[in-house]
C-alpha cells in the first residue's frame, strides 16, 4: 500500500508543479500566470483523485468499523477538496487554488502510510451511520474550497483596489461571477451541514437518549451552522457581498474545521485518546 500512497502523492505533486505560477515578471514584480502545462495537469488531477479514493477507502474501511483517525480523516477531506475543486472547474478558472489544494492533498494522501493511529468509528454498522459521516465530510470539503476561493477573491480585490498589474487577470472571470459560484458552494455546504446536524441529533437520541450532547464538537458545529445561516440570510435580504461576506465565510469555515478536525487533533494528538 505504501507504493500506492507514493503514487497518489507523486500525481498530486506533478499536477501542483504544473499549476505553480512562473517567477514574477516586469516592473512591480507582478505575478505571472500559471504554466501552460496546467491545461494537461487538469486531467492529471482526476487520476490522482481516483487512486486517492481507492487508497483512502482501503485505509478507512475495516472489518470492525471505520478507521476515522485524524490522518485518515485529513486524507479523505483533502481528496474531497481536490475533487470539488476539479469537478467545479475552479482549477481552470483560478489555477492558484491548485497550488494550495494539490500539495496539501499530496501530503495528506501520503501521511497515513507512515503514521498509523487506529481510531474506530464503532457505530459504523448502525443504519445510515456511514451516510452521516460521508455527508459531513463532503460538507467540510465544500466549505474548505469556499474558504480558499474567498481568500483568493480577497487577494484579487486588494490588487484591483491598489491597481497592481496582474498578467493573469485577463483569464480570470469577473469577480461577481466568481462570487456567485462561491455562494453556490456555501449554499450546498449549508444544506449538507444541516443534514449532518439533523442526522447527528437522531443518532444521539437513539444512542444516548437525548438529541444533543453539548461538547466542543457540537458547539463548534452549531456555531458554524449559525454563521453560514446568517451569511445566506444577509446575502438574500441585505445583499451582503465583498469583504463582509468573505469574512463570514472564513469564520464559518473555521468553526466547522474546529468542530471535526480540530477536535480530533486535540483528542488524538494532545490528549492521546
Amino acid at each position: 500500500m505504501i507504493l500506492l500512497h507514493l503514487t497518489v502523492a507523486a500525481l498530486y505533486a506533478v499536477a501542483a508543479w504544473a499549476f505553480w505560477p512562473l517567477p514574477p515578471v516586469g516592473q512591480g514584480g507582478a505575478a505571472a500566470p500559471a504554466r501552460s502545462s496546467a491545461a494537461w495537469a487538469v486531467w492529471l488531477v482526476p487520476a490522482a483523485i481516483a487512486v486517492h479514493a481507492w487508497v483512502a477507502w482501503h485505509d478507512v474501511a475495516a472489518p470492525d468499523g471505520l478507521d476515522l483517525s485524524l490522518l485518515n480523516a485529513l486524507s479523505v477531506v483533502a481528496g474531497l477538496v481536490a475533487a470539488v475543486a476539479w469537478a467545479s472547474g475552479l482549477l481552470r478558472t483560478l489555477p492558484v487554488v491548485g497550488t494550495i489544494v494539490l500539495p496539501v492533498a499530496a501530503v495528506a494522501g501520503l501521511a497515513p502510510a507512515y503514521f498509523e493511529n487506529p481510531h474506530r468509528f464503532s457505530y459504523a454498522a448502525e443504519p445510515w451511520a456511514a451516510a452521516h459521516v460521508a455527508v459531513a465530510l463532503v460538507a467540510y470539503a465544500l466549505f474548505l474550497v469556499a474558504a480558499l476561493q474567498a481568500l483568493v477573491l480577497m487577494g484579487l480585490e486588494k490588487r484591483l483596489h491598489r491597481r497592481l498589474p496582474d498578467p493573469g487577470a485577463a483569464a480570470i472571470p469577473p469577480l461577481l461571477t466568481l462570487e456567485r459560484f462561491l455562494f453556490r458552494l456555501v449554499g450546498v455546504g449549508f444544506v449538507l451541514l444541516t443534514l449532518t446536524l439533523a442526522s447527528g441529533m437522531l443518532f444521539s437520541e437513539e444512542l444516548f437518549g437525548r438529541p444533543l450532547v453539548w461538547n466542543h464538537k457540537s458547539v463548534f458545529s452549531v456555531l458554524g451552522w449559525l454563521t453560514f445561516g446568517a451569511l445566506l440570510l444577509g446575502r438574500r435580504r441585505y445583499g451582503w457581498r465583498g469583504r463582509v461576506a468573505l469574512r463570514w465565510i472564513l469564520a464559518g469555515t473555521a468553526f466547522v474545521f474546529l468542530a471535526y478536525l480540530g477536535s480530533k487533533f486535540v483528542l488524538e494528538v494532545l490528549l492521546r485518546r
